[in-house]
């Protein structure tokens, strides 16, 4: 692992409550009213973060949390969770070209989310930041360096879809944001090249 990526990252509990704020706040943005590339981009995002946000969780912190030998309902139920959103994502691209089916489509999405939210953020996260809380910091930097994997091939696609969905101002902060992550990521990978230890 990175020295700078590991001081650099949130807590894996951290990481999570901010991805499902980031959610949120994507969901908000569907707001009557806004441009077809717009809502089109903002939709692309969510389903985008949404899927790398359940990768992530499936891949590293659930596996992280059966580890401390927690028996509780949530984690047995959150990988099914996952599956019914995926299920609700591709109904959602499925009706790009239906807007109005496809706002019900996003409608059910919103409330398997917020149902998924609530119960990870009142039984699984408080359990994570008791049983692991030694971990924490080393679970979200291999969280990030994950999230970066993921969203490389994408990486394009994403900047100009946050760009699009995000008006004025904030476009210049998400196309910064966006370039700092791609030159980090470079630096990270010139690291990993020069000490492959």
């Amino acid at each position: 692992m990175n020295p700078l990526l590991a001081r650099m990252s949130p807590t894996a509990t951290r990481m999570i409550r901010m991805d499902h704020s980031h959610v949120m706040t994507q969901f908000h943005k569907l707001e009557p009213g806004l441009s077809r590339s717009a809502r089109e981009a903002t939709v692309r995002n969510l389903c985008a973060a949404l899927e790398i946000h359940a990768q992530l969780e499936e891949e590293i912190f659930y596996p992280a949390l059966r580890e401390t030998g927690a028996e509780l309902p949530q984690l047995e139920l959150s990988v099914p969770e996952h599956d019914e959103m995926r299920g609700l994502i591709e109904r959602v691209r499925s009706l790009d070209a239906q807007p109005d089916a496809q706002a019900l489509a996003l409608n059910d999405l919103m409330r398997a989310v917020i149902h998924h939210v609530a119960e990870e953020e009142t039984s699984l996260l408080p359990a994570a930041e008791d049983r692991l809380a030694d971990r924490l910091s080393e679970l979200g930097a291999r969280m990030t360096e994950r999230r970066m994997a993921l969203a490389k091939p994408h990486a394009g696609q994403i900047a100009a879809d946050m760009a699009r969905s995000s008006p004025g101002t904030a476009a210049l902060v998400v196309a910064g944001t966006v370039a700092a992550g791609a030159l980090l990521l470079g630096s990270l990978k010139r690291h990993k090249d020069k000490d492959p230890a």
